[in-house]
């Protein structure tokens, strides 16, 4: 209850103008939630900021949760999106990495990640899916399964993807927080820097 009405304030702050404006759902866990970041400086403000640049009013609603697995995000997605002012125009799907720091079988994370792209489908919405990728600590076998579970599911549920949403990131100090593991300033507007294109894309030239 608490995170819809944290996403309708944030909406409910943008002023709206008469024209329309794309309304797009971060949907996802730290990452997309700005772990560890002043105000303002995460995933879903600075991708609404970089939109803005392009000439595009959206308001991008930050529905991440640190910590959050795949089976929560399937348990939260219904409320999450009913709790919304209006049909967004765009789900950014990013989940994984708490299933595969776990090491969650990914035949659970598959499963809970193609029950959530149903349940998007069946509202008709469009949908960009961020990959992750398994650490290499996992050994090849997990990786391999792991991975390979966002472009099939993507694919089968005729979703857009970005492959890796930490592209540009991983392994780069300057990029991630003191644990390893969460994006900077810096990473997301890497993060953003590169995602951006996808978004524009699947938005399917929506503008102001």
């Amino acid at each position: 209850m608490l995170l819809a009405v944290l996403l309708l304030s944030a909406v409910a702050a943008v002023p709206m103008k008469s024209a329309p404006r794309p309304l797009i759902l971060a949907f996802g866990d730290s990452l997309t939630a700005g772990y560890n970041l002043d105000r303002g400086l995460g995933f879903a403000p600075q991708l609404q900021a970089a939109l803005r640049r392009h000439g595009i009013a959206a308001t991008v609603a930050d529905g991440g949760v640190t910590g959050d697995t795949t089976s929560g995000g399937r348990a939260r997605l219904g409320w999450t999106l009913d709790g919304l002012p209006r049909k967004p125009d765009l789900v950014i799907i990013e989940f994984g990495a708490n299933d595969m720091l776990r090491g969650i079988d990914p035949a659970i994370t598959r499963a809970n990640l193609n029950a959530m792209l149903a349940e998007l489908s069946r509202r008709h919405l469009r949908v960009l899916v961020a990959g992750m990728r398994a650490a290499p600590n996992l050994g090849p076998a997990y990786r391999a399964r792991f991975d390979a579970i966002f472009s099939e599911l993507a694919r089968a549920h005729g979703a857009s993807l970005y492959p890796f949403f930490m592209d540009g990131v991983v392994g780069r100090a300057e990029m991630q927080q003191a644990d390893g593991m969460h994006p900077t300033f810096a990473g997301v507007k890497r993060i953003v820097t590169g995602i951006l294109p996808r978004v524009l894309d699947a938005l399917g030239g929506k503008q102001p």
